[in-house]
């Protein structure tokens, strides 16, 4: 949730910025816009984090 508000926030702000620095509010506004749209980040994997909260070794199969 805190991704997606964050993303718009910027995306917003990107229509008050110079030309310039446009693009790189409207490309980080985005990745966080569809990162949190698609509910992956693909630098959990890099960074080897797992913030699911269900643990798939211990969940019961049904």
């Amino acid at each position: 949730m805190l991704r997606a508000t964050f993303g718009s926030g910027v995306v917003i702000f990107d229509f008050l910025a110079t030309v310039q620095i446009e693009i790189v509010f409207l490309i980080v506004g985005l990745w966080g816009v569809l990162t949190s749209a698609f509910g992956y980040c693909p630098f959990n994997g890099l960074f080897n984090r797992n913030t699911c909260a269900i643990d798939l070794q211990t969940a019961p199969t049904s």
